[in-house]
């Protein structure tokens, strides 16, 4: 900080316009002061700003205020790069006597929203807004806030501060360690954090989702949705009715035709011309093309479909998005076809730079393995991708670079930090082959592939394919045990039964 050169601005202005303009040299970004007042002497005070970038995290503003009459001072951190596709829920098991894991570092954006189930305790996020601290410091901080104006509530409202003063004594059973808790951080941007100290490997006590916005998040976060998608129940609606409205809308498909109409046709008619058109399109070329929404901004763009059959795999159904608005874009990879009676495990031996060049489909439902990293990413991360060995791992070490942001910073202890340095020259050692290692994918639904280096898969020694029984836990995670097919069962046989009296007159 020392080394930055201070700017004294008029007004905040000025500030924001200068950072603009400091947006391509953020490391040699200067300290910008600017006079403001104080909230609670009504003095002027200061308040410095920081353009700054955290290494393989995020473009962050860090402003500090400073009262020299009344000794007031606080901080926040604001982000000032861009709302992510996605975004991300982490949450965090704390058990009883474990200090170490209050140290963590949390970084709460100013539309992450913070909760503790057992207290039925919520953090909103115009509360801590933009805060850059521990889990010891986020509870604390909520404690003081809660205690602070204690003494005039006894007065006004004896019944109401007795209630608080017994939830404050739970809090600070969790804040020291006394009780287990839940701590679950939730962020719609997808620009909050949770330290893993563990990583690259998988910690036992914290898991990361990351999850599409609904049309009423994205209008949170500012941005132009079509008043059509969002949920506004007519006045006297019954709030059963407002949430059946809710589902129905998460659940259908966007646009009136491509799958949603598909879908509508099939059980409105009983013409097999019907189902032979709509499944016409089996070769690459032929291309389905359907309305959808942009999953970073929320406008209306195209999303294109097409199903094929990869040799030695199975059908599947490979979909791109691109929208003009905002340029982004996405591909995933979605199984066609029934779903498999058996998961599915694939062990490569990678042994040279051919293996390397090798074609591999990773399903959203994959897990990876590589023993000689001690890596495994659990099923979920990266979701589906279709790329090569050497690509999988490139984007493995892309990704823990991006969802473990500080742990590569410089503020980083030195046995963490020779720990990170040793796992990227093991990870750089593999992918410049300098000896044989193993790729591993598990596959519960069977939908992962791996390339063979020969004509017929059996004939290639280096890979193995396993087949294996689900657990129920496998099939309740994948919501396989809930499925119920009796009445779809019984209308095909019933309509076999009228086919064959028809056949038979």
């Amino acid at each position: 900080m020392e080394s930055n050169k201070e700017k004294t601005m008029d007004d905040v202005g000025s500030v924001v316009e200068a950072i603009s303009a400091n947006d391509e040299i953020m490391a040699e970004a200067p300290l910008y002061e600017v006079e403001s007042l104080c909230m609670r002497c009504t003095q002027n005070g200061t308040t410095r700003f920081l353009l700054t970038s955290i290494p393989h995290f995020r473009k962050v503003l860090l402003s500090a205020f400073e009262c020299p009459h009344c000794g007031e001072g606080n901080n926040e951190v604001q982000f000032a790069g861009e709302i992510q596709p996605k975004g991300c829920h982490y949450r965090l098991e704390v058990q009883s006597g474990d200090q170490k894991i209050f140290t963590r570092q949390v970084v709460k954006s100013e539309s992450a929203t913070i909760k503790i189930p057992e207290l039925d305790f919520e953090i909103p996020p115009e509360a801590q807004r933009g805060s850059l601290s521990t889990v010891e410091g986020i509870l604390v901080r909520a404690i003081d806030g809660l205690q602070a104006l204690q003494e005039e509530r006894k007065k006004v409202d004896p019944q109401t501060a007795e209630a608080i003063d017994q939830f404050l004594l739970k809090l600070r059973a969790c804040a020291t360690g006394e009780s287990p808790f839940t701590f679950i951080l939730d962020d719609p941007a997808g620009n909050s954090f949770i330290e893993n100290p563990f990583a690259p490997s998988p910690d036992p006590s914290l898991s990361i989702k990351f999850y599409d916005r609904t049309p009423e998040q994205q209008a949170s976060l500012g941005y132009l949705v079509d008043p059509s998608q969002l949920n506004e129940p007519a006045a006297g609606a019954s709030m059963e009715e407002a949430s059946n409205d809710v589902d129905q809308i998460r659940r259908q498909p966007h646009g009136s035709v491509g799958a949603a109409a598909g879908q509508r046709a099939i059980a409105q008619s009983n013409s097999a011309e019907i189902a032979e058109a709509l499944f016409q399109y089996s070769a690459p070329e032929e291309v389905m093309t359907f309305p959808s929404t942009c999953g970073a901004c929320a406008a209306r763009c195209e999303t294109r479909m097409f199903v094929t059959r990869i040799p030695y795999f199975q059908e599947v159904i490979v979909m791109a998005s691109t929208c003009d608005a905002c340029g982004y874009r996405s591909s995933e990879l979605k199984p066609g076809g029934r779903i498999p009676e058996k998961g599915k495990k694939l062990t490569l031996r990678v042994e040279n730079f051919d293996d390397l060049s090798r074609d591999v489909i990773k399903s959203d439902t994959a897990s990876v393995r590589v023993p000689e990293l001690d890596l495994e990413l659990a099923s979920g991360t990266l979701g589906g991708i279709v790329t090569t060995v050497e690509g999988l791992i490139t984007k493995i070490s892309e990704s823990l670079e991006r969802v473990h942001g500080f742990t590569f910073g410089d503020s980083l202890d030195e046995s963490k930090k020779n720990k990170w340095l040793d796992f990227k020259a093991r990870l750089n050692k593999i992918l410049s082959m300098a000896e044989p290692w193993t790729l591993i994918l598990d596959d519960a639904l069977a939908n992962s592939f791996i390339a063979p280096s020969t004509d017929d898969i059996k004939d290639d020694h280096q890979l193995i394919v396993e087949e294996y029984e689900r657990s129920w836990e496998q099939n309740e995670e994948l919501g396989l045990n809930d499925i119920d097919t009796s009445a779809a069962d019984d209308a095909y046989n019933s309509r076999g039964v009228t086919l064959k009296e028809k056949t038979e007159e």
